[in-house]
């Protein structure tokens, strides 16, 4: 299959445009044209129709810019970056890994220095002018931005590189929109932002992208899933990180500890499901796992849904176990408690010892800041005090010095009815530009220079065009009455009466039609129309009247135009 074919149609019929074209546009972004707004707006309910509808997650929408604080909590200041290498002759730029791909197969896990050996050992010059590159450098891919004005200059802020620390910082208020009930789901759909080094592979890498994910908190040790058992029999293509492909059921996959979570392990199985169903073609599709150096900076393990193009084999969704270090990490910076609380079904007593803080010593020694270092003295761990005669405690950043005269360590008994704890993530988070991409071009298919997009009913930006066979008005008296009502019933149809039937069922097919609606001089006489299919060009007799019920079977799958040919 050729990239450019499948972009050139994109373009030419409104599915997806170079954005600011007519200034010369810049590489990672795109726009969707009028049939793309629709086919990805198709994509993204099939998706929430198995999050939201079936899993029971909550759906949010957070906002795109958040403080820098959030990402130096989530590790993305510190570690979302990628190396970069620049041309000393002409300063074109390049992603240092992406220019080793040929020499090194897990070229994203290399350091700079190893990037810099294999540069100068195979000689890797420019791609544009030969050039010798520069020493590779760090990168961080977050957009940074200012927020607000004024003398003191606003505030730091960054663009999110994901939808999910949105997700996270909302944590508490999740909690108790659950009625602090565990595990729960929590969703959203929404852009992006990456500053991509050098984006050149149309929609695969994008600087501006449509992101899906979803966010499911659990209970560290919990392995289940409710669901498990109904996707246990998925017949899955996994290439682990150890060993070979494999072509297995999720149930074995799980008890031989390839995948070494159920519940990991259902969502897995979900994604495969999810992505058939929208259209990327099963055969091309595979679940590769994440090399141990490759793994992101919060994940303890990843299993990447990869289908083949004409780019090759494309990451469309990570599902990852990313544990606990988000809420962690959140906590850890923002003092905040994100913690879950698990309650036992009987409470428990149990003897431990506590730092039991003396204020009336306290308080003349300290004056104003005795109740913070009271409550950090309290929140310390009992053992690292026993036996000193001081301890330095760290109050809004500044350090004092606190004799053991203001305090004692004691042990006293308490009544345990519960525990908290910082709950694990998993998180299957999907890239719609990515998916839109590879279902048109697992779609595209020309026969002749005839070019007919195979989209499934359900996501195809149209789902009828309705014809007169010619432009006489008792012909279009009798099809814009149709193609009225179908519309009123949120069918998305496109009426032409120009041109030969056959051009008008030829521009259909190329953009994913996958029914026509044709009136005819017959229906004068019998009140019926045509309706033609998109693949196999059967043609169907159906009354007027019971076209929205026949519709409704085809553009649901339950019934086959074949089954109807006359």
């Amino acid at each position: 299959m050729d990239s450019d074919k499948v972009l050139t149609l994109a373009k030419r019929r409104g599915f997806l445009w170079p954005s600011s074209e007519i200034y010369g546009g810049i590489a990672g972004f795109y726009d969707y044209g009028p049939l793309g707004s629709t086919m990805k707006r198709n994509i993204e309910d099939i998706w929430r129709r198995y999050y939201v509808l079936g899993e029971g997650f909550a759906e949010i929408s957070s906002t795109m810019i958040s403080p820098e604080e959030v990402f130096v909590a989530s590790g993305h200041v510190k570690e979302f970056l990628d190396f970069l290498v620049e041309c000393t002759k002409c300063g074109e730029v390049f992603r240092a890994d992406h220019m080793v791909r040929d020499f090194e197969p897990n070229a994203d896990a290399l350091s700079a220095g190893e990037l810099a050996a294999i540069i100068d050992r195979e000689n890797v010059v420019c791609l544009r002018c030969k050039g010798t590159l520069s020493s590779p450098k760090p990168f961080n891919l977050m957009f940074e931005l200012g927020i607000g004005a004024g003398l003191k200059g606003g505030r730091k802020g960054y663009l999110r590189p994901e939808t999910a620390q949105g997700i996270f910082t909302n944590f508490g208020l999740l909690y108790r929109h659950f009625r602090e009930k565990m595990p729960f789901g929590v969703v959203q759909i929404g852009r992006g932002f990456r500053n991509e080094i050098s984006p050149r592979q149309g929609v695969i890498r994008l600087r501006e992208l449509n992101m899906a994910e979803a966010e499911l908190f659990i209970k560290s040790e919990d392995d289940s899933w409710p669901k498990y058992q109904e996707l246990s029999g998925e017949k899955l293509t996994l290439v682990p990180n150890e060993g070979e492909m494999v072509s297995i059921s999720l149930g074995e996959a799980v008890e031989k500890g390839i995948i070494k979570k159920q519940v990991l392990g259902y969502f897995v199985a979900l994604t495969q499901k999810f992505l058939v169903d929208v259209g990327v073609d099963p055969e091309k599709l595979r679940f590769r796992q994440h090399l141990k150096d490759e793994m992101a900076h919060y994940a303890a393990d990843c299993w990447d849904a990869e289908a083949k193009t004409s780019f090759g084999w494309v990451e469309l969704v990570g599902v990852a176990d990313r544990t606990c270090y988000d809420l962690q990490g959140h906590i850890d910076h923002s003092k905040q408690d994100l913690r879950a609380f698990e309650r036992y079904e009987e409470a428990t007593e149990v003897e431990k010892k506590k730092v039991i803080v003396k204020p009336e010593v306290l308080g003349p020694k300290f004056k104003k800041d005795a109740g913070k270092i009271k409550m950090a003295l309290e929140g310390m761990n009992p053992e690292d005090l026993a036996g000193k005669d001081s301890v330095t405690v760290n109050v809004d950043g500044k350090n004092f010095e606190v004799e053991k005269d203001c305090f004692v360590l004691d042990t006293v008994k308490e009544k345990i009815s519960g525990e908290r704890y910082v709950p694990n993530v998993i998180e299957p988070s999907y890239g719609i530009d990515r998916i839109f991409y590879t279902v048109l071009e697992h779609a595209y298919h020309e026969e002749d220079d005839y070019v007919t997009l195979r989209l499934d009913s359900r996501i195809a930006p149209i789902s009828v065009g309705v014809f007169p066979l010619m432009a006489k008005s008792e012909l279009i008296d009798k099809a814009k009455p149709i193609d009225d009502k179908l519309r009123s019933k949120g069918i998305m149809t496109y009426y032409d009466e120009s041109g030969s039937i056959g051009r008008r069922y030829a521009r259909m097919d190329e953009v994913g039609t996958p029914f026509c609606i044709t009136v005819d001089y017959d229906t004068l006489k019998d009140d019926g129309v045509t309706i033609r299919d998109r693949d196999t060009k059967e043609q169907a007799r159906v009354k007027i009247t019971e076209i929205l019920e026949v519709l409704g079977r085809l553009l649901e799958g339950k019934v086959a135009l074949v089954d109807l040919a006359i």
